[in-house]
């Protein structure tokens, strides 16, 4: 079932997602660290190191959002990474922060559809996402288009949400997540369908095994999954 931000709008999730990111694309980075208590960059952190013995010269960030990932990706030494994204609102708050960083050499970031990719076959060494599996319409369709993209033996590591499970952290999470977390997003970023959808995704998005499950179906290869921070999160790593 796709889970929808705007339930009262007749449009597709695509676009529902495109408007929501667009509207807090300003508060988007403060609400994230704020919110992760700024636990979401050691996360990132960790992601990209688990590409460090491949050193891929080519990476692509799927929905790159404000180029955090991307940015953090350049601890690989890569020649170049290409952040895609379907929010102009976010990809604007991202190139804005590379020009202060000095990186538009480096990283550029692209607006396009994370499940019809730009790219010819067997383009890139990696590609990675933070965050945003999640919000695809059709989670089968984008996966096999990373596959797609990727280089015979390229890597893919996908960060994304999960739900923990040990008691009593399950429960303190699940009380944060469906009722702090609304609260302090809609007052910062003035939008409650936007921190109500998060949960919501969370919630209904296949983690764990059932993630790695439809890894295989697609045709990715050697899939791990590795829980962060008891469970909150998940790195899931495969390979072509």
């Amino acid at each position: 079932m796709n889970v929808l931000p705007y339930k009262d709008k007749n449009t597709t999730k695509k676009e529902q997602i495109a408007a929501m990111f667009n509207s807090i694309s300003g508060k988007y980075d403060f609400l994230n660290h704020f919110l992760s208590l700024g636990i979401d960059i050691l996360w990132r952190k960790r992601a990209v190191r688990l590409l460090k013995k491949h050193q891929p010269k080519l990476i692509l960030d799927i929905a790159t959002g404000t180029g955090d990932f991307a940015i953090e990706a350049l601890s690989l030494n890569p020649e170049k990474i290409i952040g895609v994204d379907i929010s102009e609102g976010m990809l604007s708050v991202g190139r804005e922060k590379l020009i202060k960083k000095n990186l538009t050499d480096k990283i550029e970031l692209l607006s396009g559809d994370s499940e019809v990719l730009p790219f010819e076959d067997n383009f890139f060494d990696a590609v990675i996402v933070s965050f945003g599996v999640r919000n695809f319409e059709n989670l089968e369709k984008g996966l096999s288009d990373m596959l797609r993209v990727l280089k015979p033996e390229g890597k893919v590591v996908i960060l994304e949400f999960s739900k923990p499970k040990s008691f009593p952290f399950k429960q303190i999470y699940q009380f944060y997540f469906q009722w702090i977390l609304p609260k302090i997003g809609k007052l910062i970023s003035k939008n409650q369908a936007a921190y109500s959808y998060l949960p919501d995704s969370v919630e209904s998005f296949p983690d764990g095994d059932d993630f790695l499950s439809i890894l295989n179906k697609i045709g990715f290869q050697k899939n791990q999954c590795t829980p962060l921070t008891l469970g909150i999160s998940s790195i899931y790593s495969g390979s072509k």
